[in-house]
């Protein structure tokens, strides 16, 4: 993810395979029309092998959430979490992303000053 995105996860747990099945219909008929939203970096659903629906959509910046927590197809997508037996909602904010340049700092600094750094295995 970028730096600023904002990813929410839901993980649904349903009383029964068919009741899993239907949750997982449901979101991804709604996910189809949330990737076409501006803003939306992803959305997919999908069953694990214990049987929990889970539920992801990243946008690329925390103003996007906020529009679409407040639009009526997110009302939609908490009608289907509510349909479930629990569920569990998050929302994760990634304010920077880094690369190699992180492994090149992180490794330059253990070096030290005198680059006589003690390797670790």
């Amino acid at each position: 993810m970028a730096a600023g995105m904002v990813r929410l996860s839901m993980s649904l747990s349903a009383a029964s395979t068919r009741a899993a099945d239907d949750l997982l219909e449901g979101l991804e008929y709604l996910l189809r029309r949330t990737r076409l939203e501006m803003g939306c970096a992803g959305c997919n659903a999908w069953v694990d092998g214990d049987g929990v629906v889970h539920y992801v959509e990243d946008w690329k910046e925390e103003a996007d959430m906020r529009r679409r927590v407040l639009s009526q197809s997110f009302t939609s997508v908490l009608t289907v979490a509510e349909a479930a037996q629990q569920f569990d909602v998050q929302f994760q904010f990634v304010t920077a992303t880094r690369g190699l340049d992180y492994v090149n700092e992180v490794r330059d600094q253990a070096l030290g000053p005198g680059g006589g750094g003690k390797e670790e295995s």
